[in-house]
């Protein structure tokens, strides 16, 4: 039996965040794929196992006020920080800490940031976007080379189930189409 591909991900984002955390933040890891696969959940659990402290800027969301901090402050990066640590309530640590830019498709500018944010090699970063997005909304930013891809991929039909925890009724529907019977459903409702 194969091994579910969700855990498999994480453990292959941990272990990509954990290189990172070694590199002493010299590269962001961009989490990629399409929509509504877990890439922001998966960034934040592990921020919350794996770091003192941890900003989350959503960029679905950020109000435009923040979004101008880059703009004013990337090149005062202290001021940048303090500001965003007064904002979300955050007591950045550095090398303990991580900031998750989330729908960084949204704003093509943080992505560009990211190349300083770095270079400053403060804190870790982490970037989540949609694959389709994030290759569409690159005109006029630089392209960081500082970035680490990992693709996310939605789970199949027997993935779903290992995380419904319910690993008995692959079984079963296999037994059926192996022996080309008529699967009876009323075995599988809940009670």
């Amino acid at each position: 039996m194969k091994k579910r591909r969700n855990t498999d991900e994480k453990e292959n984002l941990q272990s990509n965040v954990r290189v990172e955390k070694k590199s002493n933040g010299k590269t962001a890891l961009l989490i990629d794929g399409a929509r509504r696969v877990g890439k922001s959940y998966i960034a934040l659990e592990f921020a919350k196992e794996n770091y003192e402290s941890y900003i989350l800027l959503d960029f679905n969301r950020v109000p435009e006020d923040i979004k101008k901090l880059f703009d004013l402050y990337l090149d005062d990066l202290n001021t940048l920080f303090m500001y965003l640590s007064n904002y979300y309530n955050v007591e950045l640590k550095e090398r303990k800490s991580v900031v998750i830019f989330d729908e960084v498709q949204l704003y093509p500018r943080a992505r560009s940031a990211i190349k300083y944010l770095v270079e400053d090699g403060r804190y870790d970063y982490i970037e989540t976007g949609s694959l389709v997005s994030i290759r569409e909304n690159v005109q006029d930013i630089l392209i960081p080379s500082e970035e680490q891809h990992l693709n996310m991929f939605p789970l199949d039909f027997e993935e779903f189930l290992w995380a419904m925890d319910n690993q008995n009724l692959m079984g079963l529907i296999k037994k059926c189409f192996d022996e080309k019977k008529i699967w009876e459903n009323h075995f599988t409702e809940r009670r």
